[in-house]
């Protein structure tokens, strides 16, 4: 055991000597003075093009993986529609904001961002939640995540995120998990990431669906009127559905029973008629408001919360349709955050700068050079006209002799547009600063908004998180980071720190947290919306079973809204006493109650084999605390540690009423009290 032990102490170190005592250098071999910040023109200004480190660094991270995105690689998408409600005229001159009789054509693509095109869609993740809507003007690209932060500060140490995150290079182990040594390694050695890791741990990054997920663009944009005047803006989506998760055990049991659930949820909604919809908010700074807060509003660390910064909604997105193409829509869709229109411009955001650089360069190795928006599904819905010419892919058979500009041979076509003629104008901001590689010190606060966080979570929520640092954090081999990992979350909450250092063997953190005492509700899922709506429910039921009252319970059930599919231990028909029959759609063998909402137990005759399965498959729904109902023999199933008395347990002879109690304790998702009971 001993021996084990000191060899894998020596492979640790064996990876530690690699360049040790040189100094960090350029591919050319010129030695870097800096490798935390991007070359600015001052502290919160842009980033400069010149920055020849920050482009190579960048560069060779972009051509890293080919064809396979290098994040965000497993990803699914479907086609949809959006129309605002009312105009947003007085904010920005975005045409496909103004009209709400306008439908906006939109393709939305969902991903996770560490694992690999073939790993499973319940990793503990952040999720990609990508937007490209076909405007009129040309198309615009809303490239966001399901939370509303991210790791890092500076565009420059995406490549150290991202290798840091992936399976470790001398093993290629683990697959789509942070639960291993370089990353927690890198989160307690880049406190930055402190408020992004928090979400992670959170119910946040295990959704039930795409379709209960919020969606974010994390970064600070502006919105621009006609006059000129602007406004600092953040994105959201907000799922009508409400936002919902699962639990731990349950994500790692979907992975292994149905590795596609999420697709394959999607997939099923929209050719069921439910179509997923997500309502379109925006939180709004007016530019002489920018320094009023205490964060800075273009830290990507940090939120608006929503009680200081209200979410104003303007309009809906509704997915209707499924691709017809896998690798023609989803794997060629090509997203980039500078894809803006006239009305929506950037800020010194030093992690936005950096992706309106990376995004293009990626597309260049992974569709094969610049004629990528030549693709049908990067296709713009408005005409497209320039001197560009020739390049790998190009369909475009352009006429004449002329591709350059200015000239005469062409009378000087096409001409650039004025503003008045829906050119696009960048917003006229005073740029004045010495060219450095620095940190705002208005980004160095790390810890308070992790701390707001915490506070925000109910008791259930808070567990969760404990268990996710517990579990990460257990899988992790070096004492070390474990213990340095302790001491930099006891910065944002000493009982979170506290408890997790117990079950991983770490000694308590020293010192103490933020002292921050204030929360946003708007960040606990307990505060979201609750819909019975399109939930899948496993109805179990065996042979002669009560056909009379059973039936129409199932209809009651289909008329509110939820999906009822039939399992029984064998393939085609179940019978009822009074002769009703019903489609079996799986066996135990073939369904578990992971890919289920909830599970109404019906019954049938006594039959010790099906009644075991049945008991397992109800026990383990419970164990999740999902909503279960009995009826008639089927109420036998809850003798088991007293389910029948617990929450979200309905159960009744009486079947007259049963179908209204069960869809409401639907309604709720999970019966968290009873991990208190």
């Amino acid at each position: 055991m001993s021996e084990n032990k000191n060899r894998k102490q020596e492979q640790l170190e064996q990876f530690k000597t690699d360049d040790k005592g040189e100094k960090l250098t350029t591919n050319q071999g010129v030695k870097v003075s800096e490798d935390e910040f991007s070359l600015k023109a001052g502290e919160r200004g842009p980033t400069l093009m010149e920055d020849f480190h920050f482009r190579e660094k960048m560069t060779h991270f972009d051509h890293e993986r080919i064809p396979e995105r290098i994040v965000h690689a497993r990803g699914f998408a479907a086609h949809g529609e959006f129309q605002v409600y009312e105009s947003m005229k007085e904010f920005t001159k975005a045409d496909f904001l103004q009209d709400p009789s306008k439908k906006t054509p939109v393709f939305v693509r969902f991903s996770t961002v560490a694992g690999s095109r073939g790993s499973g869609e319940l990793a503990r993740d952040a999720r990609g939640f990508a937007t490209k809507f076909y405007t009129d003007e040309g198309n615009y690209d809303l490239v966001g995540n399901n939370i509303p932060v991210f790791f890092i500060q500076d565009a420059m140490k995406f490549p150290d995120l991202i290798h840091a995150v992936k399976p470790e290079p001398h093993n290629e182990i683990p697959q789509a998990a942070t639960a291993h040594d370089t990353f927690w390694d890198f989160v307690a050695n880049n406190q930055e990431s402190a408020h992004m890791i928090m979400w992670a741990m959170s119910d946040r990054a295990i959704p039930r669906s795409f379709r209960m997920m919020e969606g974010f663009g994390v970064h600070t944009f502006r919105f621009v009127n006609a006059e000129g005047k602007a406004h600092f803006v953040k994105f959201h989506w907000k799922p009508v559905l409400g936002t919902h998760s699962v639990v731990w055990d349950e994500a790692q049991k979907i992975n292994g029973k149905d590795p596609d659930f999420h697709r394959r949820d999607l997939w099923e909604a929209i050719e069921n008629g439910d179509y997923p919809e997500y309502e379109l908010g925006v939180q709004m700074i007016p530019e002489e408001e920018e320094f009023r807060f205490d964060f800075d509003i273009l830290d990507p660390t940090k939120i608006w919360p929503e009680e200081e910064v209200p979410v104003k909604l303007i309009g809906k997105m509704t997915l209707t349709r499924n691709t017809d193409n896998y690798f023609a829509e989803t794997e060629q869709v090509a997203f980039h955050p500078g894809h803006v229109v006239p009305g929506i411009d950037f800020t010194n955001d030093p992690l936005l700068q950096g992706r309106l650089f990376s995004y293009t360069d990626t597309q260049l190795i992974r569709l094969g050079g610049p004629n990528f928006h030549e693709l049908p599904i990067n296709r713009p819905v408005c005409p497209f006209h320039n001197n560009q010419r020739d390049g790998y892919g190009r369909q475009t058979i352009n006429k004449g002799r002329v591709s350059y500009h200015n000239n005469s041979l062409a009378a000087n076509t096409p001409e650039p547009a004025s503003e008045e003629e829906g050119g696009f104008k960048h917003y006229e901001e005073k740029v004045d600063g010495y060219k450095v590689r620095a940190r705002s010190d208005s980004f160095k606060d790390h810890f308070s908004q992790a701390t707001l966080f915490w506070n925000s979570m109910s008791e259930a929520e808070k567990q969760h998180m404990i268990q996710a640092f517990s579990f990460e954090l257990g899988k992790v081999e070096s004492e070390s980071v474990r213990q340095q990992v302790v001491d930099m979350f006891g910065n944002v909450s000493t009982e979170l720190a506290t408890e997790f250092a117990k079950a991983i063997g770490a000694n308590p953190p020293q010192g103490k947290d933020t002292g921050v005492t204030k929360a946003s509700p708007a960040l606990s899922q307990e505060n979201t919306k609750f819909k019975a709506d399109t939930r899948k429910v496993a109805l179990i039921i065996g042979q002669n079973f009560n056909g009379k009252e059973v039936k129409p319970v199932i209809d009651e059930l289909k008329e509110k809204g939820l999906q009822i599919e039939v399992i029984s231990d064998s393939q085609g028909k179940v019978t009822g006493e009074d002769g009703t029959e019903l489609d079996v759609d799986h066996t135990f063998l073939t369904a578990d109650s992971v890919l289920f909402d909830a599970v109404y137990a019906a019954g049938g005759e006594e039959n010790k084999a099906f009644y075991k399965e049945a008991a397992y498959f109800v026990m383990e729904a419970f164990s999740h605390y999902k909503p279960i109902g009995a009826t008639h023999e089927g109420r036998k199933l809850l003798e088991a540690d007293e389910m029948k008395d617990s929450p979200g347990v309905v159960s009744s002879k009486d079947t007259e009423s049963f179908a209204e109690q069960f869809s409401k304790a639907i309604a709720e998702h999970r019966h968290w009290d009873r991990e208190v009971l």
